[in-house]
């Protein structure tokens, strides 16, 4: 069963991707940012909804009260495609710390290209990492949210990384707050593996962390304590207590 719900979801994925890319991509470069982000998101709404129809998936949203009114940082953990898909509609606009490789996907790279993310070349680390702290403020600057995911990379359920603190740095740069998103979107919609699983899914908003006078270390390990332990709460699979150490074919982009 699970099977056949998986692949029903994929034919409506690509089904809207192609609508989308024929109607929508070529159109939104005439609009203003704001609108072009509604536009654009219209897919995201559609992959929502259809995940959760045809895989039977039980969504458990909480704390969207919780976001402030002006511009912020969001830091998430990440452990597959589903938040990255579900977080450009929390807080839009929202720009989205990248990797540049995602930009070349014929429709869905050319429209991400057009809602002004952050596209890091992950082979160079140094590079990257200047990249996300000038372009970060910059877009904060210009009225955008920034979601930045600080393990890095995908990090399936049940293992942990250690953060990076650049999102934390460019908050405190910029002096906006930080919003902490914990998920177990994994557990539903696994990495690496092609056939989704019924059953919850869960996301967590966390209260702002205010910035102002703190340093980004403080900030990162607040945020890290209060993802984690969300995690620990929302998860079918158990969490480590220590995070991995990267290895050396894993390159953090943020």
């Amino acid at each position: 069963m699970n099977v056949l719900r998986s692949l029903l979801f994929y034919a409506g994925y690509f089904l809207a991707m192609l609508v989308c890319g024929v109607l929508f991509v070529p159109v939104a470069p005439l609009l203003p940012l704001s609108r072009r982000y509604r536009l654009l998101n219209l897919y995201n709404h559609f992959i929502i909804a259809w995940f959760r129809v045809t895989c039977g998936v039980r969504y458990d949203i909480r704390g969207r009260e919780r976001l402030p009114e002006g511009p912020c940082v969001i830091l998430a953990n990440h452990q597959c495609e589903w938040e990255t898909v579900y977080l450009q509609l929390l807080k839009p606009p929202v720009c989205t710390v990248l990797k540049q490789e995602l930009l070349r996907i014929p429709l869905f790279g050319w429209g991400l290209r057009l809602l002004h993310p952050i596209a890091l070349d992950r082979s160079k680390p140094a590079r990257a990492m200047r990249q996300v702290l000038s372009q970060g403020k910059s877009r904060l600057e210009e009225g955008l949210s920034v979601l930045i995911f600080p393990e890095g990379t995908r990090v399936p359920p049940g293992r942990r990384r250690r953060y990076n603190k650049s999102g934390a740095v460019i908050a405190c740069r910029a002096g906006r707050p930080v919003v902490p998103v914990a998920h177990n979107a994994g557990e539903r919609w696994p990495g690496r593996y092609w056939v989704k699983n019924p059953g919850r899914l869960s996301l967590v908003v966390g209260e702002p962390i205010e910035t102002l006078g703190r340093t980004p270390e403080e900030v990162l390990v607040e945020v890290e304590a209060w993802i984690e332990a969300r995690l620990a709460e929302i998860s079918e699979i158990p969490r480590p207590t220590a995070p991995e150490t990267a290895t050396a074919t894993e390159k953090p982009t943020a």
